[in-house]
């Protein structure tokens, strides 16, 4: 799953009948779930909107996501 350049893992956890994803390439860990793929994507999205507008509230940089990290 892709959005602004920035890459997600997906798990299923079947405990909780989650999926879990987890934004790759950046130091800080941002994770998001939902019910359903559909639910799951907007998670994803509000995620990463959510980051970008932190970083420029603070004034820096967003992180660029490493390719094949």
């Amino acid at each position: 799953m892709t959005h602004k350049g920035y890459t997600a893992r997906i798990d299923y956890d079947d405990r909780d009948k989650l999926f879990v994803g987890r934004i790759l390439g950046l130091p800080a860990m941002i994770s998001f779930h939902g019910e359903s793929v559909g639910e799951l994507r907007k998670e994803f999205e509000a995620a990463v909107e959510d980051y970008l507008s932190d970083c420029s509230q603070q004034g820096i940089t967003p992180e660029t996501p490493v390719p094949g990290k």
